[in-house]
């Protein structure tokens, strides 16, 4: 009998992954990481945005004033 696996959270996510799990659009993803809003890394010539990084950029949203 073999137990069920939990998918596995990625570390690192394309822009495009992490627009969809922000539910955001793709370029006002690469437009927050080029105004440095959110942070990136480069692995070769790809850029990369660490689950961190996003947890860190939702936590300081502030929220909507009515």
């Amino acid at each position: 009998m073999s137990t069920p696996t939990r998918p596995v959270e990625p570390l690192l996510y394309k822009p495009e992954e992490a627009a969809k799990a922000l539910g955001l659009g793709r370029s006002t993803v690469y437009e927050l990481m080029a105004a440095g809003v959110l942070a990136y890394v480069k692995v070769g010539r790809c850029r990369r945005i660490r689950r961190s990084d996003l947890e860190r950029y939702v936590a300081g949203l502030m929220p909507a004033a009515a």
